[in-house]
């Protein structure tokens, strides 16, 4: 029987070989929960059932690769004694709350000597830190998008530090200001995402790059899955979070020779900064009111918008209160011999790469539309065009009744 395959068809085997084995080993490299790699084996099952009808050592080749995939992803990230932390230094910015307030006082209790930023130092997230951590802290005010501040971080840092270099650099800080369609979103909310979350990060990176580079230290980003995948009414802070990716990853690459380790955090939602804060959503979206002009207004509606602001609050209002998960993703980050390139920080981020790496796009935008905004309103000029066309469409069928009874 063996005799009757011809070349061709070894050939067509061989290659439904390695990218089988390619993609069951991009899966289970990424560290996803349970359910997706349960799927992907059982796709590549269907796979393997089909090649049986073919021939006995084509399935067993299968079979092999898929162990091997398993052996070498157990192996690779089993568990390995973590770094110590005394006497390593790490710069933190955006402390003033959230991610950066709480990692702040974590890596401090952990040992580190930590240099936090802060945009004010007599506000609460400031004092808190003065109030909680020990004297290894350092409080720094820093503006990232303003250059001078940054340099005289970096001159702060470098007299603490004497002549050892800095093991860590957090970049947390960032913004999101804007809800809404792209159309209607302010330009100076484009413009502010970008300052902030791009072009300040890079402004803090490079300068503190001689210092990780001497320590051969590690660059820890929190980014966004906003930055990967097309999250509607999220487009300016999606842009900003989707440079900064793709300049971390071309930095993991540039410094890999000099020994920087670079990784990226994907939170899931979580309660920071203003995100529960009715104040906050109220001002918004008074400013984004009053911003738009009336054509724009009216071809949306004020209604539209409304709910827009009202998802988008209450979206913030479920988000997790508890920040461990990221906490514990910038520790790992930091202290394991070999860390991650990507950590999925919370649940159902996991799930979320899968579905937008592996489905078709059709499946993976509804998935983020069913998740993330559920809107029920269409915009006003749509919804004029909608009652035009259902009632042109009644009109003419009691046009082809009249006539019809006409005829009999």
């Amino acid at each position: 029987m063996m005799d009757d395959y011809t070349l061709p068809f070894w050939i067509y085997l061989g290659v439904l070989t390695v990218f089988i084995g390619g993609a069951m080993k991009k899966i289970l490299a990424s560290h996803l929960s349970a359910a997706p790699p349960l799927v992907a084996w059982l796709g590549a099952t269907v796979l393997v059932e089909r090649l049986w009808a073919f021939c006995l050592p084509a399935v067993l080749l299968l079979a092999l690769l898929g162990l091997a995939c398993c052996l070498y992803s157990a192996a690779r990230t089993g568990p390995q004694p973590a770094l110590p932390a005394h006497g390593k230094a790490v710069f933190i910015t955006g402390c003033d709350s959230g991610f950066g307030n709480a990692a702040a006082k974590h890596l401090d209790t952990l040992g580190f000597q930590v240099f936090a930023t802060v945009l004010d130092l007599s506000g609460d997230g400031a004092r808190e830190l003065q109030r909680t951590c020990s004297p290894r802290l350092t409080l720094l005010q820093v503006d990232i998008t303003q250059p001078q501040q940054v340099q005289q971080a970096l001159l702060d840092t470098k007299a603490k530090l004497g002549l050892k270099g800095l093991w860590g650099l957090v970049n947390n800080a960032g913004v999101c200001v804007n809800f809404g369609d792209s159309e209607l979103s302010l330009m100076s909310n484009f413009r502010g995402c970008m300052e902030v979350n791009f072009f300040g990060t890079l402004s803090v990176t490079r300068s503190f790059l001689p210092l990780l580079r001497q320590a051969k230290g590690r660059i820890i980003t929190i980014s966004s899955p906003a930055g990967d995948q097309p999250f509607p009414c999220l487009a300016a802070y999606g842009a900003s979070k989707a440079a900064l990716n793709l300049f971390t990853n071309t930095l993991r690459h540039e410094l890999e020779p000099w020994g920087v380790q670079v990784s990226t955090i994907l939170p899931s939602s979580y309660k920071t900064g203003q995100s529960s804060n009715h104040t906050y959503w109220e001002q918004q979206h008074k400013q984004l009111l009053q911003s738009l002009s009336p054509a724009l207004l009216e071809d949306y509606g004020e209604d539209y918008v409304t709910e827009t602001k009202e998802l988008f609050q209450s979206y913030a209002s479920q988000a997790n209160p508890d920040l461990s998960p990221v906490i514990d993703a910038i520790v790992q980050a930091l202290l394991s011999p070999q860390p991650l390139i990507r950590y999925f920080a919370g649940p159902g981020v996991g799930l979320m790469y899968f579905i937008h790496n592996y489905c078709p796009f059709s499946i993976s935008n509804r998935f983020l539309q069913k998740l993330f905004l559920k809107k029920k309103l269409m915009p006003r000029a749509l919804r004029k065009q909608s009652g035009f066309d259902l009632n042109l469409s009644l009109h003419n069928n009691n046009n082809n009744n009249n006539n019809e009874e006409k005829l009999k």
